[in-house]
């Protein structure tokens, strides 16, 4: 069984699995194609709603925090390039992790890329119907509340009026008391429910359903209307900046900064998404690392400016809103640029809806191929070339928590997810390397010997810890074992794990960038809650348990040996 558990699948057998009869689909995607793609992912919600929170918080720095989380995802993208130009299926993270760890480190990863497409696109629904819903009220035509949010906030909202009183609430939880009054009733249970959120799910999955093609379409007029007004803000913004806004520049110090870290995350989960349409690509192996490096630059660059544009309009003190882009335009006056931003966003975020909702399907697909899923999901429509059942599910999957339940429960959730595969793709580029796969591959990672720089790195982390970490090690002091377990058990790993890696690198003269990629999304990891990850590990076994009770006796690499 342990042997089984750890079979690998060879470069050759996945692409002929992907190549067998009836399982072809449409190759009409370049360079061009894929890194509009890339863009509608990254540039979605992140930039429209999330980037004021994490600006509220760390002040004009959340800007380096952009620069550094991009560059931690440089390090991941071009671990992916590599994986993408030697296998060239839709699987993502999911295949790349079968040819190097094995057939349970890929069920663990395609089970965790649930939480990275499926789950965000929960958030990313939630988050639209709320611009579009904004949008609409901008019109003058207003839908009842009873049909615009989940029904934890209603419910909330009534809870806190009992207690506080009516005249006491504001914002949104005023907004969720007139929903809890108004909706009807079954009983004494008021039904509400966020009707924006599903139609829109509905309508992308059936864009996607009907065809690569189409969702390309789409895609790229998306982006070009949504990049396009992102230039204008940044540019029209650029004469309201005041340079005495950026002061002070860290109001909260390094650890405002780094709470935004989920937030700042969030914002640049996708650009690996371009990965699961590689069998739709004309020339996968040369254009899906050129589209992944690409867009990575491309909004790398387009957030720190704008990140710098809004926090010099206004002090960041005003940016805790969900709509900042329009916010601040209005703030300063320009009513008429603000409209826009509302209709824009609208736009930005159903594109990267879109995206995401054509990701999971293909993953599923992949998965089911190799037996470890029902093999419905692998069914390709005879006319539009898609993955058909695996993209209905997706739907029904997304639809439904999209409808009822609150944004904030995902949102650090998906993240975890999403750091647990990139890790995995970064180790695998070194298993890549010490197996020999690499020569195989149309790009590889540059490789920079790390035999002994990964090891002087973990001493000059101990050095610096020590002299400038005093804080946090006096925090450390106070806390009981129990509390230590609980909060910090993730900081441990990552040291734990940084020594590690240095004495394989000495053994083994690991490459340096993918083993930076390791670290520093490992320490990007062991800054999200432990609420975060008891959830995580609760969702990983219980994708153990369907492996277990399917997937292991399905499998069908293990019927073929």
């Amino acid at each position: 069984m342990k042997n089984q558990l750890f079979r690998k699948k060879s470069v050759e057998q996945i692409i002929a699995d992907s190549e067998a009869k009836g399982s072809g689909m449409m190759k009409i995607l370049g360079v061009r194609d894929l890194v509009s793609l890339g863009i509608a992912a990254i540039v979605g919600a992140g930039i429209f709603s999330t980037i004021g929170l994490a600006a509220y918080n760390g002040g004009p720095a959340v800007s380096m925090l952009f620069v550094f989380v991009a560059f931690a995802c440089v390090f991941t993208a071009l671990s992916y390039a590599q994986f993408a130009s030697t296998v060239p299926v839709s699987g993502s993270a999911y295949t790349y992790a079968y040819v190097a760890f094995g057939e349970l480190f890929a069920w663990i990863i395609g089970w965790a890329l649930v939480l990275e497409y499926a789950v965000s696109n929960m958030v990313v629904a939630i988050s639209w119907s709320q611009y579009f819903v904004s949008m609409l009220e901008g019109f003058g035509i207003h839908i009842p509340k009873w049909l615009t949010m989940a029904p934890g906030y209603a419910l909330d909202a009534h809870a806190k009026m009992l207690e506080v009183g009516a005249e006491q609430l504001t914002g949104i939880d005023r907004i969720a008391l007139e929903a809890y009054q108004t909706a009807p009733r079954i009983g004494d249970i008021p039904i509400v429910f966020d009707l924006p959120a599903g139609l829109i799910t509905v309508l992308v999955t059936w864009l996607v359903y009907i065809g690569i093609k189409e969702s390309q379409r789409a895609s790229n007029i998306m982006v070009l209307i949504k990049v396009g007004i992102i230039v204008a803000v940044i540019l029209g913004g650029a004469f309201f900046v005041k340079p005495e806004n950026w002061t002070p520049f860290a109001p909260n110090g390094l650890s405002g900064v780094l709470s935004g870290v989920a937030a700042v995350f969030f914002a640049f989960i996708g650009f690996d998404s371009i990965s699961t349409t590689a069998e739709e690509c004309k020339n996968p192996q040369r254009d899906l690392p050129r589209a992944m490096i690409y867009c990575l630059v491309i909004c790398a660059i387009l957030y720190v400016l704008i990140t710098l544009v809004l926090t010099g309009m206004v002090n960041y003190t005003e940016l805790n809103v969900k709509d900042p882009l329009a916010y601040v335009f209005d703030y300063v006056g320009f009513n008429h640029m603000a409209g826009v931003i509302s209709v824009t966003s609208v736009i930005a975020i159903t594109s990267a809806l879109l995206v995401f909702q054509l990701a999971q399907p293909r993953i599923w697909m992949t998965m089911s191929r190799d037996g470890l899923l029902w093999k419905r999901f692998a069914t390709i429509h005879p006319k539009y070339k898609t993955p058909s059942f695996a993209t209905i599910v997706t739907g029904i999957v997304v639809t439904i928590p999209a409808l009822f339940f609150k944004m904030d429960f995902f949102v650090d959730l998906t993240s975890v997810g999403t750091f647990f595969a990139f890790i995995l793709v970064c180790a695998g580029v070194l298993y890549m390397d010490k197996s020999g796969l690499s020569a195989k591959s149309k790009f590889k990672v540059p490789y920079v010997n790390g035999k002994y720089l990964v090891g002087i790195g973990f001493i000059v982390g101990l050095v610096l810890m020590y002299f400038y970490g005093q804080d946090s090690l006096a925090e450390w002091k106070t806390l009981g074992a129990g509390n230590v377990i609980l909060h910090k058990s993730l900081v441990l790993v990552f040291w734990l794990t940084w020594l590690a890696l240095s004495i394989f690198a000495y053994k083994h003269n690991f490459s340096l960038l993918p083993v930076i990629g390791i670290l520093i999304n490992l320490y990007l990891m062991s800054e999200l809650g432990a609420s975060n990850w008891i959830i995580f590990i609760l969702w990983l076994a219980a994708g153990l348990v369907i492996y277990f009770l399917y997937g292991y006796k399905n499998s069908k690499l293990r019927i073929q040996e």
